[in-house]
C-alpha cells in the first residue's frame, strides 16, 4: 500500500445510478460496473470538458446490453475505435461507452453501485489509450503521480489487475519511469 490512508471512491450521479438500475432491471443477475471519465478531472492539470459514461459488463452480454441502451438513448456506443472517438464522440454531451468488463477486475460497492477502483481506473487509463486519448502523455502521468499523493493504492491488486491486462511489466516500469 502506498500514498495517503485514503481510499478513493469515485461520486457517484443520479445518471450513474439511474442507468446502472436500469440495466440490471433487465439483466438482473450480470456483473456491471458504471462509472465516469470525470473521475480523472480530480487528477489532473488540465480539466478535460470530455466526458464519457462508461458501462462496462461481461464480454458475453455486452451486445445485448448496448441494444437495450440504444432503444432509450441515441448516444451509446460499442467499443467505439479512437477514429470515432476524436472525430464525432468527443462532440456528444455525455455518451455512454459500452465495454466488457475484464474479469476480475477491481470493484468497489458505493450506495449498492458497482463501479470502480483506483487501481482499475489508473490501469484501464494506461491501457485504453485510444479511448482515453485525451489524458495520455504528460497529463498521463500527472494524473498517475497525482492518485498515488491522495489516495492508498494498493500495488499488489493494481499489478494484479495489470497482469489481467496483459500489461503488468509495462505499467512497474512505467511507475518507474515517472518516479512513484
Amino acid at each position: 500500500m502506498v500514498g495517503k490512508n485514503q481510499i478513493f471512491v469515485p461520486a457517484i450521479k443520479n445518471n450513474l445510478k439511474v442507468l446502472n438500475n436500469s440495466v440490471l432491471s433487465i439483466f438482473p443477475f450480470i456483473e456491471i460496473c458504471v462509472w465516469s471519465t470525470s473521475l480523472f478531472n480530480e487528477f489532473s492539470k488540465h480539466q478535460s470538458n470530455v466526458v464519457f459514461t462508461m458501462v462496462e459488463v461481461e464480454k458475453t452480454v455486452e451486445e445485448s446490453v448496448f441494444l437495450y441502451l440504444k432503444e432509450h438513448n441515441k448516444n451509446v456506443f460499442l467499443n467505439p475505435k479512437k477514429e470515432l472517438l476524436s472525430i464525432y464522440i468527443v462532440e456528444i454531451n455525455n455518451p455512454i461507452i459500452v465495454k466488457s468488463l475484464v474479469s476480475e477486475s477491481p470493484l468497489q460497492k458505493v450506495n449498492t453501485i458497482s463501479t470502480i477502483t483506483i487501481e482499475k481506473a489508473l490501469v484501464d487509463l494506461y491501457c485504453d489509450e485510444g479511448l482515453f486519448f485525451f489524458f495520455q502523455g504528460k497529463e498521463r502521468s500527472v494524473i498517475f503521480k497525482e492518485a498515488f499523493k491522495k489516495y492508498t493504492i494498493n500495488k499488489n491488486k493494481l499489478f494484479r489487475y495489470a497482469s489481467r491486462r496483459g500489461k503488468r511489466e509495462d505499467i512497474e516500469q512505467y511507475i518507474q519511469i515517472i518516479g512513484i
